[in-house]
């Protein structure tokens, strides 16, 4: 199986190629800084490093053609200027639908769960400011991949830790998890998603994850 991970180079997304190639796939991997993948650690025959722009229509399309599944951990910044999370989901899920690849897991955060009161959590008042230009971000990604035909589940992370993977987390849709810690490590939110990719329990939903 071939998974092009966007997004690659990022906290989540060496330890998410890292953790595929250790299951046996075939990574193709983008990046902008591809560079800083290729190390000692990540030298495998079953890697692909990619360097590429997620805005560029042609470059994204070869790196989906003839894939299996994408996984997205795209980054960008918190000020709401930076539209790498909304548009390159966008820009994503044209070409996958021109290549004809219809699995997707994208990441996003906690803000686009359901409050239970029929709202995003990120449009209660108790919601911190600063993180509304970001969540705004994430809601459009997501309001993208709700409309665009391809199975897709979109991760909703708390606060992510740069660590290895425990499996000692939950997970639940559509909801935050109740008593949960809010956070997560890289390692575990990357795990889940390659997981994903095959199992294909939470197609069409958005996903709480939390240690």
């Amino acid at each position: 199986m071939i998974i092009t991970i966007f997004g690659a180079t990022g906290m989540v997304g060496k330890k998410t190629v890292r953790y595929a190639l250790a299951n046996g796939y075939t990574v193709r991997a983008f990046g902008r800084n591809i560079q800083n993948l290729i190390d000692t650690d990540l030298r495998n025959n079953q890697l692909q490093a990619i360097h590429g722009y997620v805005f560029n229509e042609a470059e994204v399309y070869q790196a989906i053609h003839g894939a299996d599944a994408v996984i997205s951990v795209l980054g960008g910044g918190f000020d709401g200027k930076d539209k790498t999370r909304s548009l390159g989901i966008k820009n994503i899920i044209a070409q996958m639908h021109k290549a004809q690849v219809k699995r997707i897991i994208a990441l996003g955060n906690t803000g686009i769960l359901d409050d239970g009161k029929g709202k995003y959590i990120m449009e209660s008042q108790d919601f911190p400011k600063e993180y509304l230009p970001v969540g705004q971000e994430h809601l459009q990604a997501y309001l993208y991949l709700k409309d665009s035909g391809l199975d897709w589940t979109f991760v909703c992370a708390p606060d992510i830790h740069d660590a290895e993977y425990t499996n000692q987390y939950s997970t639940q849709i559509t909801y935050m998890i109740k008593d949960s810690r809010h956070q997560i490590t890289s390692g575990d939110l990357a795990q889940f998603m390659v997981k994903e990719v095959t199992d294909q329990q939470f197609i069409h939903d958005r996903v709480a994850i939390s240690n």
